[in-house]
């Protein structure tokens, strides 16, 4: 049989290990030997570009708040690791240059655009050219308008589409914009949908993969990649079968 690839991606960081979007997740998923790191921006009132997920601060923080109602220097005198534990009381929401600077030459960034924030696609993109990241990045985003305007400012940057469904209209959708990456939710993951996806030559990442059961599953389906907040499980399994771990 022939080696395949499979990318594990440290979603958020070791995210099961680490408070998620914290450099102390991103440095274990490091530590751990993976690659490739998936990550949020959104940018503070002030016009920072930070790494988190929620548009609020309250679920990852001792704050309250939307984010892009407070500045950095608000964003940045929260706690955002006491929350998941109290040894990692102290660890900051990172801004993206931060993360750039910290892991240039060492990982893959894969770079998900959020929240509702005027031209905060192109921001991201400048930042990522300005620091010399353009051939490790992928950009990737839930929100059509957001990969839109991705192709247009950045076709050299591939980027995924995430979905929660595929209908019809998702193929050529995607074929118009030039993607080479669709993403799916795992729980709708199939074999055949895999096939399908592939034969029309896009290469398949899942995410929310929220269990080992379901890692397998996609194991078993034939992703090209899944984000998982335990990469080091996933690594292990890698192992045990025919596939390039990457």
């Amino acid at each position: 049989m022939n080696a395949r690839r499979c990318l594990v991606i440290a979603h958020r960081g070791a995210s099961t290990y680490a408070p998620e979007n914290t450099f102390a997740a991103f440095d274990l998923a490091l530590n751990m030997g993976v690659l490739h790191i998936e990550l949020d921006v959104q940018q503070s009132c002030d016009g920072h570009l930070v790494v988190i997920h929620d548009d609020k601060v309250n679920r990852t923080t001792n704050g309250d708040g939307e984010v892009a109602a407070l500045t950095l220097g608000e964003l940045q005198s929260l706690d955002a690791g006491a929350w998941f534990n109290a040894k990692f009381a102290g660890e900051r929401i990172p801004t993206f240059k931060a993360l750039l600077d910290r892991y240039r030459g060492r990982a893959h960034l894969h770079v998900e655009i959020k929240g509702k924030t005027a031209r905060l696609s192109e921001r991201t993109v400048d930042m990522i050219r300005q620091h010399g990241w353009a051939k490790d990045v992928t950009m990737t985003s839930f929100q059509f308008d957001k990969i839109e305007a991705l192709r247009a400012y950045a076709p050299e940057l591939p980027s995924g589409w995430l979905l929660r469904d595929i209908d019809d209209t998702v193929i050529p959708r995607a074929h118009a914009l030039g993607l080479t990456q669709l993403c799916p939710k795992a729980e709708t993951v199939t074999p055949a949908l895999v096939a399908r996806l592939r034969e029309a030559g896009f290469d398949v990442r899942a995410w929310g993969v929220a269990n080992e059961e379901l890692m397998r599953r996609m194991v078993n389906a034939g992703v090209d990649g899944m984000t998982v907040n335990f990469p080091d499980k996933l690594t292990a399994l890698l192992r045990e079968s025919p596939i390039n771990i990457q």
